[in-house]
């Protein structure tokens, strides 16, 4: 597939040189879970000790506030980067995405060195762009898709992610063993890995992402080449707007039934996810010692995590296949199963371990369907405000979770958190059950 382009991406002009879509996208993909892998290890090693050494500063009640500061702060970043991507493309937005999460995990050392819990809370707030960025990753994956593959590579992106994430959890430890001498307090060891993850991942990007998939697509789309219009989205009855902000993103979402479908499903899937995962280091906390903690902790999460993208691609699979809203269907299926095993298994390690196994599979099938849902759905021009808005929704609900999930496991114990997330679940599969929208197929 080839197009020509009368002026280059990033401004460089190529004249009549045919653009080989095809091998552009190869190559999109190819940075793409690099950078997937590079920075979800640097995200997931903080991850996975940020509660516990936000129980260690200030207290069990305000553990997972620590988690919610950095989900929030990854949602409300989602905005601004957004803003960016409409501007300047995929590129800087995802580099300086990372660079505010290396700055937010420094912040998390000097706050653990000082015992200082508001700049602990700070610099999760800024730890979050590193979510941003890996969760905006997966949209730029699919601008240059073709429409029968795009739940296949936007899977593709998700699943790079496995890499770096399950290892993490599992490095936590030596990455404090490491720094130990340096005199950084135990559990800030391995935000110092993050930190040069992070910067690492945007170094890639800014380098070597060229040229930029959304800008490419933008003018593909403009250009008519791929025979879409450059100001509708064929199928929705949506003309593209000049104010392409977060206010024609809510109006593009309201009116598009298979845009609230997709925006709903990310959006509580990640509530679930996070509302379960975050407190479940705690809840082995109550029968495993210090010694063992963060190795059965690492475990537990790795199969989380390997739930969540190690079957990425078969999702997505799935998702072209039987279309998106048959996998957000079995997505939301999964997340019941893994409240019920959780919720039931008392101080069994095993069972808790299958639990979470399933919510990370019912999480990978709620994002992949719904974001490849919503990004089909929408006009090009209004694509990444509607993905920053999604973005923002999704982070909103996951801080919500986190928030919320100390004081219900400090409460009612940690059985009633699984029954709430459970409860949480069923507006969405009402919703889903509906009548299945149109299948929509954006040429851009």
């Amino acid at each position: 597939m080839t197009a020509e382009l009368t002026t280059g991406v990033d401004g460089r002009p190529v004249g009549a040189a045919p653009l080989d879509v095809a091998r552009v996208q190869r190559r999109t993909l190819l940075l793409l879970c690099l950078t997937q892998i590079i920075g979800g290890t640097g995200m997931t090693i903080g991850m996975s000790v940020g509660v516990l050494l936000g129980a260690r500063l200030g207290g069990t009640a305000i553990s997972g506030l620590v988690q919610s500061a950095s989900v929030v702060g990854g949602a409300l970043l989602a905005v601004p980067v957004s803003r960016i991507m409409r501007t300047g493309g995929r590129r800087p937005g995802l580099a300086v995405a990372y660079l505010v999460g290396a700055v937010g995990g420094a912040l998390i050392v000097v706050a653990a060195v000082a015992d200082w819990v508001p700049l602990l809370f700070l610099g999760a707030l800024l730890f979050g762009g590193g979510t941003t960025a890996g969760l905006q990753a997966r949209y730029a994956a699919v601008d240059l898709a073709e429409p029968a593959r795009r739940g296949r590579h936007l899977s593709i992106a998700v699943w790079a992610t496995t890499i770096g994430a399950v290892t993490a959890p599992n490095l936590a430890a030596p990455a404090d063993r490491v720094l130990a001498w340096t005199g950084v307090p135990p559990l800030a060891g391995p935000f110092v890995f993050s930190v040069l993850a992070f910067v690492l991942a945007a170094g890639v990007l800014l380098v070597f992402l060229r040229p930029d998939p959304l800008l490419t697509a933008r003018r593909l789309a403009t250009a008519g080449a791929d025979g879409a219009p450059a100001t509708d989205a064929p199928g929705t009855g949506v003309p593209a707007r000049r104010d392409d902000g977060l206010r024609a993103a809510f109006r593009v979402v309201r009116d598009l039934p298979a845009a609230r479908l997709g925006i709903s499903a990310v959006a509580m899937g990640h509530l679930v996810m996070v509302g379960v995962m975050v407190m479940t280091p705690v809840r082995l906390g109550e029968w495993h010692s210090d010694a063992h903690l963060l190795r059965v902790v690492g475990l537990v999460l790795s199969l989380h995590i390997a739930g969540m993208f190690a079957l990425a691609p078969v999702v997505g699979w799935l998702t072209d296949r039987l279309g998106r809203r048959a996998v957000i269907l079995g997505g939301l299926g999964l997340l019941l199963a893994a409240c019920a095993v959780a919720g039931t298994a008392g101080h069994d390690t095993v069972r808790i371990s299958i639990g979470l196994t399933l919510l990370g599979l019912g999480w990978s099938g709620t994002m992949v369907a719904g974001s490849t849902l919503l990004s089909e759905s929408v006009p090009v021009e209004v694509r990444p405000a509607v993905q920053g808005l999604s973005d923002l929704t999704m982070g909103l609900a996951g801080a919500l979770a986190g928030a919320l999930s100390g004081f219900v496991i400090q409460v009612a114990g940690y059985p009633v958190l699984n029954l709430l997330a459970a409860v949480a679940v069923v507006p969405l599969l009402a919703l889903a059950l509906r009548a299945a929208p149109p299948r929509v197929r954006v040429g851009a």
